[in-house]
């Protein structure tokens, strides 16, 4: 059976950047930061100080009051992402089609802040306090839940938990029901809300966090004076559907996903296996699923973390990947500007590569004053560039061993 050919319609983005594409979009190509000094939680709790929270933030603009209530943070985040999305895609979920467009949205979380707010009720109050709501509002799937009942959306409804690889692993898995035949529309992407106190301690414990405490150069992917990541949260959703129906429609069309890869370590909780080992067989996966060759690849939207492991190891899977063109790869990392969104990631990520080819601009990774001698690519040190081409890589790695990768082509009809 030949495989049906899925294009990108419709984007929608709630970031540390801006809440809507257009301005998340700009401030990523500007080089400008997200990340500032936590007001979510208490800094003065914790050795990390920053973080890329979600600002001017006010779900009363996407949704009714009583239901924002009902929700978690990282799903109201997922709700007003795929309300921009939908809208941008001038998509109309009909009865008669409803059963055809599905949901696929993936958090690596959930409702945190949920689970702490309703666990102290319960110490200092007893369990008749704690919410009716709380499990719905906790349970990471409910992001995709929401959005399907808030829109319409009938089809398969899902949601892939894979730590940091959550929103890559959610858009593959939905480009495949697509692929298949399963639906003709997805709505999908990740989402996160993560600045909790739980999640800084834990965090912070397992030294995997910066403890830099200046905001403008605390994430410094492949630079040599990184030394943790920056926490951010956020929603990144996309609509993607058939070829034909985007055509059928008439709608604009951004892009075309053509690739998608998966692979387990099967190595470490936490660390990364031995040379990227994992995240090779994920990139060579993906690479066959587009049915190209590695030389056609030209940027890569790393994972990129800033952290001790990630970067060098991530490197030495490009160059295992693409031998002699890994020196004309761009590659960068927008967590530098971002920070990491955990499972809305990979979602943020992928918009930000549609956009970079339509656009014809590769994004810069800020605050590179410095490399790594292990990290030597070419990271578009600092100021975006322009350049015209055909096909960009993302790739997202989780604790657990996860790894995904995604390929977007330049939609040329």
């Amino acid at each position: 059976m030949e495989k049906r050919r899925v294009v990108i319609t419709g984007l929608g983005a709630v970031s540390p950047v801006g809440n809507d594409v257009k301005t998340m979009w700009g401030n990523i190509v500007d080089g400008n930061s997200g990340i500032d000094y936590l007001t979510k939680v208490n800094k003065d709790d914790f050795p990390a100080k920053v973080a890329g929270e979600v600002k001017d933030w006010d779900p009363v603009n996407y949704m009714e009051k009583k239901e924002a209530k009902r929700m978690d943070l990282f799903t109201q985040y997922a709700v007003a992402a795929a309300k921009m999305a939908v809208e941008d895609a001038e998509l109309e979920i009909t009865e008669e089609i409803a059963p055809r467009v599905g949901v696929w949205i993936g958090s690596g979380i959930g409702g945190m802040k949920t689970y702490e707010e309703q666990f102290e009720k319960f110490q200092e109050k007893g369990y008749r306090r704690v919410s009716p709501f709380f499990v719905p509002m906790l349970i990471p799937d409910m992001a995709a839940g929401q959005v399907s009942i808030q829109l319409g959306a009938k089809g398969i409804n899902s949601c892939t938990v894979t730590a940091c690889a959550s929103g890559t692993n959610s858009i593959g898995d939905a480009f495949k029901v697509i692929e298949r035949g399963d639906a003709d529309v997805m709505i999908t992407g990740g989402a996160e809300a993560p600045l909790t106190k739980m999640a800084f301690a834990g965090f912070s414990t397992a030294k995997a966090l910066t403890f830099n405490d200046d905001p403008h150069t605390a994430s410094r992917p492949f630079d040599k004076n990184r030394d943790g990541f920056v926490m951010g949260e956020g929603s990144g959703i996309l609509v993607i559907e058939t070829l034909e129906s985007a055509q059928k429609r008439g709608a604009k069309i951004y892009g075309e996903i053509v690739g998608y890869g998966s692979a387990g370590d099967a190595y470490h909780i936490t660390s990364p296996a031995p040379e990227g080992e994992g995240a090779v067989r994920s990139m060579n996966q993906a690479i066959d699923d587009a049915g190209i060759e590695p030389s056609q690849i030209a940027y890569i939207n790393a994972h990129g973390t800033s952290t001790e492991l990630n970067d060098p190891f991530e490197t030495k899977a490009v160059k295992q990947v693409f031998g002699n063109h890994a020196e004309k790869l761009a590659v960068s990392s927008t967590k530098s500007m971002t920070g990491h969104l955990l499972g809305a990631a990979g979602a943020i990520e992928a918009i930000i590569s549609v956009k970079s080819i339509e656009d014809s601009i590769v994004p810069p990774t800020i605050n590179l004053e410095e490399a790594d001698p292990e990290c030597d690519l070419d990271y578009v040190a600092n100021k975006a560039r322009k350049l015209e081409y055909e096909y960009a890589l993302s790739n997202s790695l989780g604790f657990g061993g996860h790894n995904a990768t995604l390929i977007f082509k330049k939609y040329q009809g």
